[in-house]
């Protein structure tokens, strides 16, 4: 269910994070809001194969360097700063007032909470390369699959009605189409509302 919007209060204290229930579900207007910036879906991004907390000064450093499409170890003093001081005084502040990550601003900590998986589902993989999508080729598995059974039933092989071949190719299609949705969630989205 999608919770109440909330909107970013300039007197929210930067440990507003502690009084929002974990469990909360964010608005669709949250979401895209906290979204809207390449910088935030990236520090999302990296938190989510972190381990544990990470130190401010290492996310800002990973971040610029996606950003320049270059190595931590190739990124200039500037890119660095601009990256970190953004991430410090804006980025992680929101994240943090909304719950979704636990920002020790003077550590110089970031860990994410449990409400970040909320935002797991919009965040798109950093690069093709390293999560292809699969679906599209077994869409066109069934293509092929129901076209060779198709042609059968044309030349003669196999049940002569062609009934039966449209049945096969519904039959085919409902089950990748089935599996996809089921795959991405679509079903609980779909059940919950």
């Amino acid at each position: 269910m999608i919770g109440q919007s909330r909107t970013d209060a300039v007197s929210e204290s930067p440990r507003a994070s502690e009084s929002i229930g974990s469990s909360s579900a964010l608005s669709l207007d949250d979401i895209y809001h906290l979204l809207q910036t390449q910088r935030r879906r990236d520090v999302l991004r990296y938190l989510r194969t972190a381990d544990d907390r990470v130190r401010l000064r290492e996310l800002a450093e990973q971040v610029a360097a996606w950003e320049q499409e270059t190595t931590v170890d190739n990124l200039s003093s500037d890119e660095r700063q601009r990256v970190y001081i953004s991430l410090y005084q804006s980025h992680l502040p929101k994240l943090d007032n909304h719950g979704i990550v636990d920002y020790d601003k003077d550590r110089g900590w970031v860990e994410p909470t449990p409400r970040a998986e909320q935002l797991h589902p919009y965040l798109e993989p950093p690069s093709a390369s390293q999560s292809p999508d699969r679906w599209p080729r077994r869409y066109a598995g069934a293509i092929v699959c129901c076209g060779l059974g198709l042609a059968a039933v044309t030349a003669g092989f196999g049940p002569s009605a062609g009934l039966v071949g449209a049945w096969v190719v519904l039959v085919a299609f409902a089950i990748v189409t089935s599996a996809h949705a089921w795959s991405t969630g679509a079903f609980d989205r779909y059940l919950t509302n």
